[in-house]
Parts: structure tokens; C-alpha cells; sequence
């Protein structure tokens, strides 16, 4: 495939563009339709802090128990397919989770939509990454850009719900039929052919020459792999943040509307995405270090302040802040580790990606456990903690730099 092929892609290539996205933004709107929920469902099962966290900590226990076999099934039956059974798997979870009758059923269902979710999450990145070969230049921020919009979306979506009253079967239900309809549709124009087709353009020369990437990993590279690790899994602390506890901290500490309360979740995510639209132009004129640092400030500074001087509007901004702030911080821990040299190709970006989801798994029940020992407010501190961890971390990311030409992503 030529040069100037890449360059101008035919419209199946843009149409299957555009289906990646689709499948993106559904991704993010199915979960975030039951996030704002939340409380509602603490409070009919009669949950304490401690057993919520532990049993919203089912969702990334399902996660990374299932994420290994994301890429057998995306070999076995194509990427773009099993996008679209795990979102349809997802949505079932999301439906049991809200509709549960126990705790039990609660953690269960959240387990099954958290490994469905994952290997989702892995199939739709593949797809993207086809996508992002035949075109010849990065386009996958611009997917997670878009899984952004629908996880605003979606809770937009359970707030317009909460504050209409709608039931929980009713909404949980249509809102999962409308965006497996949305995956379903998407699929119909997914790239051809098989999953394993050769990458066009020429080999990578922005990353380390091929001897030092054959160098055996000493001690220092694997405490740079370490030093990512807590860098991204400080990112996923403050994101599970806003997924876990921003609503049932401005509804029960703060008592705002549950209404009111989903904004939360809504400001995190929206910050979010503005980071990621602004993030590469910051990065390119600054450096990965001073954008992580100056995120990691954001975020103490942000929700320190909100938790110092606690009211709703306030916490609202908070949480605004704290996205914004981690916006580039797991995209730059996974670069930055895929570069590292005396690693296989591939090694640091899947050590990172891996561990960074304890970040996920942790978070809820340490968060429950200090809130049922002091507050909700005390357990919340472990934002503004992660926020500081990255500033201390940050000098094993690049300062600026020359940007680098079109990477060539590796294969699932």
C-alpha cells in the first residue's frame, strides 16, 4: 500500500472510522447511564460505605480477571464483533446490576458488565488501531475523545432520568437497547478482512533502536516501569473517584438533589474530555513531565480545596478539576513505557495497562472503609494524595521534545 494510499483514505476506510467511534461512544454512555444511580441503589439494598465499595469494586475485579482474554476472542471471531457481543453483554450486566435484588446479585452483575466492559474496551481499540493503519497517522485520541462524549452522555442521560423519575428497569432498559442498536448498526460497517494483515508504511523510527530494545531490562528500567505503574494507576484513583463516590458524596455528605448530584460524575468526565482535546497541543509545546505535573497540581489544588471548604457547587468544580487534571496522565504513563528500552515491544505498554486497573479495584473499598471509620470526606482525600504522587512521579516522563512521526501501533 502506497504512501499517497494512506494519506487519502477510501470512504470504507472512513465509514469504518466512523463505526469505531460509534462503538466508542457507546462504551462510554452504557456504564455512565448507571453511575448516577448509584446512590438510589446503596440506599434500597441498605449497603454501608465499606460493603459498597466492596461491592462496586466488582467491576474492575471482572475487568482484570477477563482482560487476558480479550485477545483470544478478538483472534478467534474479529475485533469489531466482539466489540458488539461485549456491549451487548455489558448492557445485560448494567441492567442486573440496577434491578438487583441483593448485594450478592449487585456485585455479580457489576462483575460481569466490568469483564464484558474490558474486553470491549480491548476489541474496539483494535479495531481502531486497523483503522489507524490503513489511514497512516494517529487518530486514536480521537476515539477516546469521543468515549468521553458518551460517558457524558450517558449521565446526562440517568440525570434527566433522576430528575423525571423514571424507574430504574425502564431507564436502564432503554438505554441499553439504544446503544446495542447503536453497536449493532456500527458493526455493519466495520473495516474488512482479517485481524492480522500485514501494517502498511515503513517500520518505526521514532522508538529505540532495535539493539537497546534487545538489551536485558536492568533495575532501573523496571523501577521507571514501577514509577508509570503508580503514575497511571493515580490517574484511574481519581477517575474511580467521580465513577464511585461523587454522587453519593453530594447527596449523602452534602445532601444536593440526586440530580444535582450526578453532575459530579458529568463535570469529571466533561473536564476530561476537554483535557484530551487540549492535551496533545499542551504536550507538544510543553512536555509530557510539566503537563503531568502541572495536571497533578490541578487536581490537589482542586479537590483539596473542595474537600477544605465543602458545598456543592464547589465539589462540583472539584471534580472538574481533578479530571482535567488526569486527562494525558494514563495515555502518557502507557507511551512512555512502550519506549523504554531493554523491554520487549509491547512489554511496558501491557505491564502498565494491566496493573494501572488495581487503581480501579483498590480504590472503592479503601475509600469505603476509611468513610465507615471517619467520613466520606476523609476517605475522598485520596484524590488530592494521588494528584501529589504524580507531581513527585513525573520526572520519569520526557520533558519536551521534538514531536515524533506517525507511530505504527503493535497488533492485538
Amino acid at each position: 500500500m502506497s504512501s499517497s494510499t494512506l494519506a487519502a483514505p477510501g470512504e470504507t476506510i472512513r465509514r469504518a472510522r466512523v463505526a469505531v467511534a460509534a462503538l466508542f461512544f457507546t462504551n462510554g454512555a452504557l456504564f455512565a447511564n448507571l453511575i448516577p444511580r448509584y446512590p438510589q441503589i446503596k440506599a434500597d439494598l441498605g449497603l454501608s460505605n465499606a460493603a459498597y465499595g466492596l461491592s462496586v469494586a466488582a467491576f474492575p475485579t471482572g475487568a482484570i480477571v477477563a482482560g487476558l482474554a480479550a485477545g483470544v476472542f478478538v483472534r478467534r471471531f474479529g475485533s469489531a464483533t466482539v466489540a458488539v457481543a461485549g456491549t451487548l453483554l455489558t448492557a445485560a450486566g448494567v441492567l442486573i446490576a440496577g434491578l438487583a435484588p441483593s448485594v450478592i446479585a449487585f456485585a455479580g452483575a457489576l462483575f460481569l458488565a466490568g469483564a464484558m466492559d474490558a474486553i470491549t474496551d480491548v476489541a474496539q481499540n483494535a479495531h481502531g488501531l486497523r483503522v489507524q493503519r490503513r489511514y497512516g497517522r494517529s487518530i486514536i485520541n480521537s476515539f477516546h475523545a469521543v468515549w468521553s462524549i458518551g460517558a457524558v452522555t450517558g449521565g446526562a442521560m440517568a440525570a434527566g432520568a433522576i430528575a423525571l423519575d423514571v424507574p430504574l428497569g425502564l431507564h436502564l432498559g432503554f438505554s441499553g437497547l439504544l446503544f446495542v442498536a447503536v453497536a449493532v448498526l456500527a458493526w455493519r460497517f466495520r473495516l474488512p478482512g482479517p485481524e492480522g494483515e500485514p501494517e502498511p508504511g515503513p517500520e518505526r523510527a521514532d522508538g529505540p533502536a532495535p539493539a537497546a530494545r534487545r538489551a536485558a531490562a536492568g533495575t532501573r528500567t523496571w523501577l521507571i516501569v514501577a514509577a508509570l505503574v503508580l503514575i497511571a494507576m493515580g490517574g484511574s484513583i481519581v477517575e474511580d473517584s467521580g465513577n464511585s463516590w461523587a454522587a453519593v458524596y453530594l447527596s449523602g455528605s452534602l445532601q444536593a438533589t440526586a440530580a444535582v448530584a450526578a453532575w459530579g460524575f458529568i463535570a469529571l468526565v466533561g473536564a476530561q474530555f476537554v483535557g484530551r482535546l487540549v492535551g496533545d497541543r499542551l504536550v507538544d509545546r510543553f512536555g509530557q513531565r510539566a503537563v503531568a505535573r502541572a495536571g497533578g497540581v490541578i487536581v490537589a489544588a482542586g479537590m483539596g480545596l473542595a474537600l477544605a471548604v465543602p458545598t456543592v457547587a464547589g465539589t462540583i468544580v472539584g471534580f472538574a478539576a481533578a479530571g482535567f487534571g488526569i486527562a494525558t496522565l494514563v495515555p502518557a504513563a502507557m507511551h512512555e513505557a512502550d519506549e523504554l528500552p531493554g523491554l520487549k515491544p509491547g512489554t511496558g505498554l501491557t505491564v502498565v495497562s494491566w496493573l494501572m486497573r488495581l487503581g480501579f479495584l483498590l480504590s472503592p473499598p479503601v475509600v469505603g472503609a476509611v468513610a465507615d471509620a471517619t467520613s466520606l470526606r476523609a476517605g475522598l482525600l485520596v484524590v488530592p494524595v494521588a494528584g501529589l504522587l504524580v507531581v513527585v512521579l513525573a520526572g520519569v516522563l520526557q520533558p519536551r521534545r521534538a514531536v515524533d512521526g506517525p507511530r505504527q501501533p503493535e497488533r492485538v
